[in-house]
């Protein structure tokens, strides 16, 4: 399926729900892309997971901003691959550094630069303990285990749709 194509399903996937996250979060390394940077030379031309770049796309174009959260402890070969992808002007925040914290700290940077509250957010990650942290934060979080794709698009809305109407927070896996 070509990345068009991904956008137009991921756009009729965004209008059946009328509640909506703010802001979407994507985790790099085996959610984005299908390798960890750390492995990978500034020169290689990287990929994404086929779906990724036409969900990004329909974000945008619905008006959903988007953000990076990466523990990354290569940050200039992620920041890199961003620009040959010329990605890098999409995100309203790029959190990417080496972290122990799970990724809390990334989601508080994120939410200092853009002011969006944790609840509006929608997390796309594929490590458990990143998904639990963020999680317990209020931010919808959904586990990956291929990359983000339409299936893991049409789940993190519908439990953000939950969510917003039901307290509580419960992740998605």
């Amino acid at each position: 399926m070509g990345d068009e194509k991904v956008k137009e399903e991921a756009l009729q996937i965004l209008g059946l729900f009328q509640i909506l996250p703010r802001l979407v979060v994507f985790d790099l390394d085996y959610t984005l892309w299908p390798f960890y940077c750390e492995c990978r030379s500034k020169n290689e031309k990287p990929s994404l997971y086929p779906h990724a770049k036409g969900i990004l796309y329909a974000l945008k174009d619905k008006g959903i901003d988007v953000a990076i959260a990466s523990r990354s402890p290569t940050p200039d070969i992620a920041k890199a691959f961003l620009k040959k992808m010329d990605f890098q002007s999409m995100f309203v925040a790029q959190e990417i550094f080496s972290s122990w914290c799970h990724k809390t700290e990334h989601f508080q940077r994120i939410h200092r630069r853009t002011g969006v509250p944790f609840n509006s957010m929608l997390f796309f990650d594929d490590e458990d303990r990143n998904i639990d942290a963020v999680s317990n934060m209020g931010v919808t979080s959904i586990l990956v285990g291929n990359g983000v794709n339409l299936g893991a698009l049409r789940l993190g809305l519908t439990n953000f749709a939950r969510d917003s109407v039901s307290p509580g927070r419960n992740k998605g896996k």
